[in-house]
């Protein structure tokens, strides 16, 4: 979920409009037995990719297991009167190309863009009654070389060059998030016109290595290194006829005796047919649990099986009846949202120490001490989502191993515990947040899991870790949203290119297939 980026990203979120619940409410008990195409999972890739479809002509039905659509970005009122992004928390990477081509605007989306978008308070002791210092940035560079300078003068004048640095490597990033990866089956298995066609997969990258030039290096150890050595070394909408949006949920994915998909079994026992299947489900959930095993490769089933899904990240959703009050940016009498409320709010993390005693915590079991805090009020923005007067507060914090110390599984008591332990960080930099708390809503990383169908908690379904990214996600020659199954496809934040709410694996899937059906 990243907070930083540029112009659309550094949306806060969206407000729910009722156009999809209207969808919802009118498909049921109208399951036709025959689609195109049949999606698993209402999530936002999920919605994305059935979208695209059904404005390409594609037939298609959606499936859902829970009783709400929306996935890990799902709006909940967990709390009565305060609405919640129960798993997410901000629009920060969503793909301009589907606000624009799917309309969204026009469907009900709202966005609310933040600047300033960050802001960092200071616990800092003996300053003689001043206000303890605090860093905000936002899209105005002097500001931000100001509020830098406080802390470093060498830091704040190189900063522009950071930026512009950081801007090149995005640039040459973007045209790859657009499109499938390089079809590495196709150059190694495929027929010599499969070859040719391929190689039209390499024109993103070739771009990328021209933007980057003869900085490549350090742009390779920027992805590639630690932080620490990095930052040392630089200082069509849903009423659409023929579109089925249905609560039920999918027991397997049916497949012919010649080894090609032809839909899905529902966990009722009902069959619905269609020519594809893409799955929003995680690689693991539609690979080892959806898919009937003997239609896969040994070896395929044994590197999905590998996949790194650990997530050292526990949600809390806080209902609240007053802002929070930060020493090092006071509210005002009337306790109105200040510029700093709309930002993404980083506590205990200073220093680089407080970031890796945390994370050595998480590895011997324990939940940190004092656990990296990433704290974003919405209704600062939006208050449709609380009663007036009260807010919303989401944090996202970490390190919290999915498996307790001795083996342990998380229960009630540890849950509260870690939750109140948090709300102490919090009460250190905010007095009197705990006292404004009048409900929560824990989601360990166990919890993510059983809610959401997230493998180890991860939002992500995998690690976005170098070996699990790009021709490598979810698993080598086979990241082209394609699966060793004909007919079966991924378009969930497992495939390339990964997760955030972005929806870009959703919009390149739908192409993929689009293409296929043609062809067929």
């Amino acid at each position: 979920m990243t907070t930083c980026g540029r112009g659309l990203r550094r949306a806060v979120g969206a407000s729910p409009r009722p156009t999809w619940r209207r969808a919802l409410s009118d498909t049921r008990g109208r399951l036709k037995p025959e689609y195109d195409a049949v999606v698993v999972g209402a999530g936002h890739n999920g919605l994305v990719a059935a979208a695209y479809l059904q404005r390409f002509g594609v037939n298609t039905a959606v499936f859902e297991r829970r009783h709400v659509i929306g996935g890990a970005a799902v709006t909940e009122e967990i709390v009565p009167g305060f609405k919640f992004s129960r798993a997410s928390y901000l629009l920060s990477l969503l793909r301009l190309q589907i606000y624009s081509e799917l309309e969204l605007k026009k469907h009900g989306l709202r966005l609310h863009l933040r600047n300033p978008y960050s802001f960092t308070p200071m616990l800092e002791e003996g300053t003689g009654g001043k206000v303890p210092r605090s860093l905000l940035l936002g899209t105005d560079m002097v500001e931000n070389q100001k509020q830098i300078a406080q802390f470093s003068k060498k830091d704040a004048q190189a900063f522009p060059k950071y930026e512009a640095f950081m801007d090149r490597l995005a640039l040459a990033i973007d045209p790859l998030l657009d499109s499938a990866p390089v079809d590495l089956e196709a150059f190694q298995r495929g027929s010599l016109l499969q070859r040719l066609k391929s190689l039209s997969t390499l024109k993103p990258l070739w771009q990328a290595g021209c933007i980057l030039g003869a900085q490549l290096p350090q742009y390779y150890q920027v992805l590639t290194a630690p932080a620490a050595k990095v930052s040392g070394a630089a200082a069509a909408g849903w009423t659409s006829p023929g579109q089925g949006l249905c609560s039920q949920t999918v027991a397997k994915v049916q497949v012919s005796s010649g080894g090609r998909v032809q839909g899905v079994v529902l966990q009722d026992g009902s069959e619905v047919r269609s020519k594809v299947v893409l799955s929003n489900a995680s690689p693991q959930i539609t690979f080892l649990k959806l898919t009937p095993q003997e239609w896969l490769p040994e070896e395929f089933v044994a590197r999905i099986a590998q996949l790194d899904t650990k997530s050292p990240v526990t949600k809390i959703n806080v209902a609240v009846n007053r802002l929070p009050d930060f020493l090092a940016a006071p509210n005002t009498p009337g306790g109105q949202p200040l510029p700093h409320h709309q930002c993404s709010i980083h506590l205990n993390c200073e220093d680089t120490l407080l970031v890796h005693q945390a994370f050595e915590d998480a590895l011997d079991g324990l939940p940190s001490k004092r656990p990296l805090i990433e704290l974003c009020i919405p209704s600062s923005l939006d208050p449709t989502l609380a009663p007036p007067g009260c807010h919303v507060v989401s944090l996202f914090t970490q390190y919290t191993p999915y498996t307790l110390a001795g083996g342990k599984a998380w229960d009630e008591q540890q849950r509260n515990a870690y939750a109140d332990r948090v709300f102490d960080c919090i009460e250190a930099y905010a007095p009197g947040f705990k006292g404004s708390v009048v409900g929560r809503d824990i989601l360990t990383p166990p919890d993510l899991e059983r809610v959401f169908g997230l493998p180890g908690g991860n939002i992500f379904h995998c690690a976005m870790s170098l070996d699990q990214l790009y021709f490598a996600r979810p698993v080598p020659l086979h990241s082209s949203y394609c699966s060793p199954l004909r007919g079966l496809y991924l378009c969930g934040s497992g495939a390339h290119p990964g997760g955030g709410v972005m929806g870009a694996a959703g919009r390149n899937a739908a192409h993929v297939v689009f293409r296929d059906l043609r062809s067929m």
